[in-house]
């Protein structure tokens, strides 16, 4: 199964990073995924900038077809969420927003991070959006509040065994979804 871990930030010192690095190599290690890590900070998309709607697939950018190329091939996705203002952060929504059919009928995990909340009312409202483009968001997934304590000198997270967890299962689950979802694709 083809795995990508999505950022949902761009903010130069987000520790985002951190979290989805700790998930691939946790990923990595499942024999039967094939997992890429998406950094929207590297990929760099500017604010939706297609003339035409995404539904119509008839994109003019580069940026655009890359990205359309990235997410059609992925089988299912996790998205490392943070929480800006008790809301997603603009750059995962507008990464989702660039794209319409590349996105249906895919299983998605969310591993948020925040302060006390952990990144929850971010995920509620992911959620809303995800759903619209017929994805299915998974109930297992993992919730890092005060993420920063587990985030070493060097700038590396390790998680604990609950969060280790709650990776495995979530993992189990996008490959259950994956596999059911994958005949309604084609």
């Amino acid at each position: 199964m083809n795995l990508k871990i999505i950022t949902s930030t761009t903010r130069p010192g987000s520790k985002g990073i951190a979290i989805a690095e700790w998930i691939y190599s946790l990923a990595a290690a499942q024999e039967d995924l094939h997992v890429e890590l998406l950094d929207l900070a590297k990929i760099n998309l500017p604010l939706l900038d297609e003339p035409n709607h995404p539904r119509l697939g008839q994109y003019e950018h580069q940026h655009t077809k890359d990205w359309s190329a990235k997410i059609k091939e992925a089988d299912a996705f996790i998205i490392v969420l943070g929480e800006y203002n008790y809301a997603i952060p603009a750059p995962i929504k507008n990464a989702i927003d660039y794209l319409f059919h590349e996105w249906a009928y895919k299983p998605v995990g969310i591993a948020s991070y925040g302060g006390v909340s952990g990144g929850l009312r971010s995920t509620q409202m992911l959620k809303q959006v995800l759903t619209t483009l017929n994805m299915m968001p998974l109930n297992q997934g993992i919730v890092l509040p005060f993420f920063t304590k587990h985030i070493d000198a060097e700038g590396v997270f390790t998680g604990d065994e609950s969060h280790t967890n709650a990776a495995l299962a979530m993992f189990a689950e996008l490959k259950k979804w994956g596999v059911a979802l994958h005949s309604i694709r084609n």
